[in-house]
């Protein structure tokens, strides 16, 4: 007998979408665990949100199948209170106000009407309630978009580029509610086209490519794949080069320093303290990880 699947797991099995001659999405496969935020991310064009069309059962895959908890979206028991989507910051009638528009959906979903303004109040748009959508900016846009998603308390979050037309401001908020929302054991899946915009939100990333999957990794990997070497000043660095037995590396730009290539920073102070040496300095140096991300996609593109 098969176990229960998790309710907040999201599974994507060799998923695959074609219009006309064009492979949109190829052969796709990751899982996102409940509990965590995951970056969707790619390139503009990488296929992205085809792919976040098919979990939602808005696009009909070629191959392949998605499911959240077990059931494509179409079979959910309850959809409203499974998944909350925010896929891009259109569709509200503009003479409406941000309030009018969510107790409308609160009615047709059964909802209470003070579930409108308890999200408003979550998302940070109390104030703009009363004020027509119309004359709100694209960050408020997204905002409501969020409220819009979190009505049914889903246990899966699905977000498509909502750092989008945010402030600085606005991001940092964005980052403590995601993170909140999977502390609490939510699943967030985000999809982002860079990777700098969610590395400090994120736990996993799955990267794609010209609609194919070319990672899926912790953010912390990544990071020590993206660490460019090791800065080490010390008295005595002929001493430790000798320690290190051929490490590559080279002299830096002070006298006493070292640039080591390969070796973790941990490793080189092992090595240093049997050795006798005395270290005045021990800096990993981080390499962008946006360079990273652009070297695994390649810059490679298709379509969204």
């Amino acid at each position: 007998m098969q176990p229960t699947p998790h309710p907040g797991r999201i599974v994507v099995d060799r998923l695959s979408k074609q219009f006309g001659s064009i492979r949109a999405v190829d052969d796709l496969s990751f899982t996102v665990e409940p509990g965590t935020v995951t970056g969707f991310l790619g390139p503009n064009g990488a296929g992205k949100t085809t792919t976040l069309r098919m979990l939602l059962g808005l696009v009909a895959p070629t191959s392949g199948a998605a499911t959240i908890g077990g059931y494509r979206y179409a079979e959910l028991p309850r959809p409203l209170e499974a998944v909350g989507a925010a896929l891009e910051a259109s569709g509200f009638h503009k003479r409406r106000t941000g309030r009018a528009h969510l107790r409308v959906l609160c009615a047709a979903a059964g909802l209470p009407a003070r579930r409108a303004d308890e999200v408003l109040d979550l998302v940070g748009m109390a104030p703009a309630a009363g004020r027509r959508v119309g004359s709100y900016s694209l960050g408020m846009r997204q905002r409501l978009g969020l409220a819009q998603a979190l009505l049914g308390d889903p246990t899966v979050l699905i977000l498509d580029e909502p750092a989008n037309g945010l402030d600085p401001a606005g991001i940092s908020w964005l980052r403590d509610l995601l993170r909140s929302l999977a502390a609490a054991g939510k699943t967030v899946l985000v999809s982002s086209h860079l990777l700098s915009e969610v590395e400090q939100t994120v736990d996993d990333v799955v990267i794609i490519a010209a609609g194919r999957s070319v990672r899926q990794a912790r953010v912390a990997e990544l990071k020590a794949e993206a660490q460019s070497g090791v800065r080490v000043r010390t008295p005595h660095a002929d001493r430790l080069a000798t320690a290190l037995r051929g490490a590559e590396m080279r002299a830096g730009a002070e006298p006493g320093v070292l640039l080591v290539e390969g070796v973790p920073a941990a490793e080189i102070g092992r090595v240093a303290l049997a050795a006798g040496v005395e270290l005045h300095e021990l800096t990993p140096l981080q390499s962008d990880l946006q360079e990273l991300f652009l070297a695994l996609t390649d810059g490679q593109a298709g379509i969204r």
